[in-house]
């Protein structure tokens, strides 16, 4: 699973959208209570990954993983970009098939 989120993270960082987006469940969620909303299905994703890492000039270090169990992660991020600079929690699930199911995120 850190494999996953390093390629997550490598993507995102280069605004590769289609290869961010090919490692999430077409059904995935991402529920930021720091912006207030959730993002759901490959167009919600896609939303967010073009709102706040390309629109924001977004990127993101590695501060920390803890694997939880096979399908939970806590991930630790330092966010820098066009707003600042932030330091970010992620509760990552995958689904069976090794795909990002659902990020729950939010600032320190």
């Amino acid at each position: 699973m850190q494999k996953l989120v390093e390629t997550f993270i490598h993507t995102a960082n280069v605004f590769d959208i289609d290869a961010t987006l090919s490692l999430f469940a077409a059904d995935a969620v991402i529920d930021d209570v720091s912006v207030g909303d959730a993002f759901v299905g490959t167009d919600g994703v896609r939303d967010y990954l073009e709102r706040f890492f390309v629109g924001y000039n977004t990127s993101s270090k590695l501060l920390s993983f803890e694997q939880l169990d096979p399908s939970h992660a806590n991930v630790r991020l330092d966010f820098t970009g066009d707003f600042g600079h932030e330091i970010g929690v992620l509760r990552i699930t995958i689904n069976p098939d090794g795909l990002i199911e659902r990020i729950d995120a939010d600032l320190e």
